[in-house]
């Protein structure tokens, strides 16, 4: 079954395999995508559907040292060298959309370009960067109504602009504690108003980025990451969690999005995302289903028996193994990543893996 092919709304896929987004590093000039970055993804083809490493919609939301962006034409041109590279193989792949929100340093910020979050806050631990090395993360300022409306419209523009350059569609990062799920989480948005304090508030902008996109380019283009109970960048399990997420999932429901992606990084230590709610948001989501989170064969065959997910998200296994689907299909061994080349900005550890082949 994981090797069948399978059809999510407008999109024909090879296999029920899932490259999960990965940040690399490797838009190494002006934060603009080019020919290494087309080669990696170009060399993983095979996976049923690639989704992009998290992609900046602003200047603001570029928290992080040499992440590429996807809000001017120099982005549009250096994505198309990834989406002709992918599309030539026969693959598909989806542009991960983010804002960075309070994970962030100025010192990774282009000029004039500043750190927001939903309040004045600053987010725990440290933050790399190429000038200063590690450094605490910039404290964040509160984001105005106006801000709010503006982050909302240069969603909606970088889903335009992703589907300019090539891409199938979409993926909008809300989890990890950027900013989208700064707003969901109240460990985080202790705001008052239409943004905040309720259940409602804390979706609502979640759902305002999530209609405007789907509003510029379709619904059935848009799909969405999600990751309740992660502790990522300071947020963490709250009460009402699980209503919280359930109430967003049936509004997402409705909009007849291209797909729900659920993130569980228990494999990686953090407390796990009890398996009755990844029920609750399956059965609650009319769509596409995928599942994250420590995956191999064996349990993503299981998975898909048990009807759980339509689809499974690999990350680490593709990043160090190219020909992730032919390995996996024969049985064969996978290369071991090698973390201390995780997030350079050169060639080895990204586009050197061996494969079966080589």
């Amino acid at each position: 079954m994981l090797f069948e092919p399978v059809r999510i709304r407008s999109l024909s896929l090879n296999n029920r395999l899932v490259m999960a987004p990965m940040t690399r590093s490797r838009a190494i000039e002006a934060n603009t995508p080019n020919a290494l970055m087309a080669e990696y993804y170009a060399q993983r083809a095979s996976a049923g559907l690639i989704v992009s490493e998290a992609t900046a919609t602003s200047p603001n939301g570029l928290g992080y040292p040499r992440i590429p962006g996807l809000y001017d034409v120099e982005h549009v041109r250096g994505w198309r060298l990834t989406t002709e590279a992918v599309h030539a193989r026969g693959g598909k792949i989806v542009a991960q959309l983010i804002h960075t929100g309070r994970v962030a340093h100025v010192a990774n910020l282009p000029a004039g370009a500043e750190v927001l979050a939903p309040v004045d806050c600053v987010c725990p631990g440290e933050i790399y960067t190429d000038t200063l090395g590690l450094q605490p993360f910039t404290p964040a300022r509160a984001m105005t109504e106006r801000e709010i409306a503006q982050a909302i419209e240069e969603f909606a523009q970088s889903a335009v602009l992703a589907i300019e350059a090539g891409f199938d569609g979409v993926e909008l990062h809300a989890a990890n504690g950027y900013l989208i799920e700064q707003f969901l989480n109240p460990n985080v948005n202790q705001r008052t108003d239409g943004y905040g304090g309720t259940i409602d508030g804390r979706n609502r902008f979640a759902l305002e980025v999530t209609q405007a996109v789907c509003a510029a380019i379709g619904a059935d283009r848009v799909g969405i990451r999600l990751s309740p109970y992660g502790v990522f960048n300071g947020t963490g399990a709250f009460p009402d969690v699980d209503a919280q997420y359930l109430a967003l999932c049936e509004t997402l429901s409705a909009l007849g999005l291209l797909y729900l992606h659920v993130l569980d990084h228990s494999s990686m230590g953090t407390p796990p995302v009890p398996d009755t709610l990844k029920m609750q948001l399956r059965r609650c989501f009319d769509g596409p289903f995928i599942l994250a989170g420590g995956f191999d064969r064996a349990s993503a065959e299981t998975a898909l028996a048990e009807d759980r997910a339509d689809l499974i998200a690999l990350g680490r296994p593709f990043l160090a193994n190219p020909d992730l689907v032919e390995r996996m299909s024969a049985g064969a061994a996978l290369n071991t990543p090698d973390m201390a080349t995780f997030y350079t900005a050169d060639a080895k550890g990204y586009t050197d893996y061996p494969t079966l082949e080589s």
